[in-house]
């Protein structure tokens, strides 16, 4: 059988619809070899799916890995928000475990201030409901499903386009980790760091490439995920240019959020030889081999 290697997927431990089992069975049943677990700002969804990986001779095999909040320079000098991939890296480094400590409680706050300002226009949502149906790092796509159950809005899509999106009526900002910090705080953890989706237009601002190089030539940024569904042919060159020419690691994936999103798992994947540098450049925990106790 041939690699199928997929590096960015959300289970219900963050933003996605799938448990950390169900994300497992998804890439089972989607013929994918490797396997990344990276929910937003938390780890909680690990021990889950490595129980599930390890209790599974069929199952791929288990990065273990987390997207992180952080802020960039965007292209118009302001800041912007940054996604950053974090992959096999210490969980029980002191400074990363506290950093997302404090995420996820921003996550909280934003989101109980978002709340605030929905019900001040009538909106009835229940933000205890909301966060404990969030689990591990609560986020705005838990609001946006409340909302088409409360019957507001027809999609979960629709209530990003209508309410929720980057300066919206009820959007709030939250305090992002600086992306330079990030990138340190995870190299120091023995991980690997990957910006992801850097060119994804249609989010909004972008960060300015200008940023990439910085990381790129200070020796601790590992990669850049170059093919993902947000990237038009153009720009995933662009970063596979940049990729190539300061010696970062290319990923692929598919950002699989189950029905959040309709991107199937495995929409885009990762070349087995970049796959191998990542994990040769790791230090911090290895990967979970299917079927075994390793």
């Amino acid at each position: 059988m041939s690699d199928c290697i997929d590096l960015h997927t959300h289970s219900t431990e963050s933003d996605g619809t799938d448990s950390p089992t169900g994300v497992v069975e998804a890439a089972i049943d989607a013929g994918v070899t490797v396997l990344a677990l990276t929910d937003h700002d938390t780890t909680t969804g690990w021990a889950e799916a490595e129980r599930v990986v390890r209790s599974r001779p069929d199952a791929p095999t288990l990065v273990r890995g987390m997207e992180m909040s952080c802020t960039g320079r965007g292209e118009d000098g302001d800041p912007v928000t940054v996604h950053l991939l974090a992959y096999l890296f210490d969980a029980d480094d002191r400074a990363l475990k506290e950093e997302r400590r404090r995420l996820r409680a921003e996550r909280d706050t934003r989101l109980r201030s978002m709340i605030g300002k929905m019900a001040a226009a009538g909106y009835a949502v229940d933000a205890d409901e909301i966060l404990a149906e969030a689990g591990g790092s609560a986020g705005r796509p838990h609001l946006a499903r409340a909302l088409v159950k409360l019957g507001v809005v027809a999609s979960v899509g629709d209530a990003f386009e209508d309410l929720l999106k980057t300066g919206g009526r009820f959007y709030v900002e939250k305090a992002d980790t600086p992306l330079d910090d990030a990138v340190a705080m995870i190299a120091a953890a023995g991980g690997v760091s990957v910006i992801a989706h850097a060119r994804a237009r249609r989010r909004g601002r972008l960060l300015h490439l200008d940023h990439i190089l910085d990381l790129a030539r200070g020796g601790l940024l590992g990669g850049l995920e170059v093919d993902h569904p947000d990237h038009d042919p153009a720009d995933a060159e662009l970063l596979r240019g940049i990729a190539r020419k300061h010696g970062l690691i290319v990923t692929g994936s598919s950002d699989y959020h189950g029905t959040n999103k309709t991107t199937p798992i495995a929409a885009r994947t990762t070349d087995p030889d970049q796959y191998a540098a990542l994990v040769d450049r790791a230090t911090g925990i290895d990967v979970v081999l299917p079927g075994s106790s390793r």
